[in-house]
């Protein structure tokens, strides 16, 4: 996992990698070279460790860097951080939530390119048609899968092998 922050707000979360070296990688391939091994937000790091082993972790509080988005992505960005461990949304539900009603698809392309999944957490998003939908970080939808599973949020027809 690597955390990548500035003047306070979070910048990206890279998980899933199978090591500290390949996260560090991911963050700098994210456009993020200017990455140390110093730790940015140890308090951060310990409420995501506490959430991979299982504890039900709310992290709107954690402060975000939204430059470059548009009155759309951080309307969709704030109901999503909205969406409680362990429920889900649809896209459609989420554009609705956000104010733009028809515009599931802009919602999907939102969380594909959400820079700090886990703090806004894109994998509580599926499909409408009880699918899961994609997901963007290392291990896809199993990562996905894993998360949900995680927060018991997985409907018996989602828990088919990947």
């Amino acid at each position: 996992m690597a955390i990548v922050g500035c003047d306070g707000r979070l910048r990206l979360l890279t998980f899933g990698h199978e090591s500290p070296q390949a996260a560090r990688r991911a963050a700098e391939a994210s456009g993020f070279d200017n990455t140390t091994d110093r730790k940015w937000n140890t308090c951060l790091a310990e409420r995501l460790q506490a959430y991979a082993a299982g504890q039900a972790e709310s992290f709107r509080d954690v402060p975000l860097d939204v430059a470059g988005m548009s009155r759309f992505q951080r309307a969709v960005v704030v109901q999503c951080q909205r969406v409680r461990w362990g429920t889900t949304v649809s896209y459609g539900q989420l554009a609705a939530n956000a104010g733009f009603p028809q515009a599931a698809r802009a919602v999907g392309n939102v969380m594909a390119r959400n820079r700090v999944p886990l703090i806004v957490p894109c994998h509580r998003v599926v499909a409408t048609a009880r699918g899961l939908g994609g997901y963007s970080a290392p291990q896809g939808i199993a990562m996905k899968r894993r998360l949900l599973q995680l927060e018991g949020a997985v409907p018996e027809l989602w828990k088919l092998p990947s």
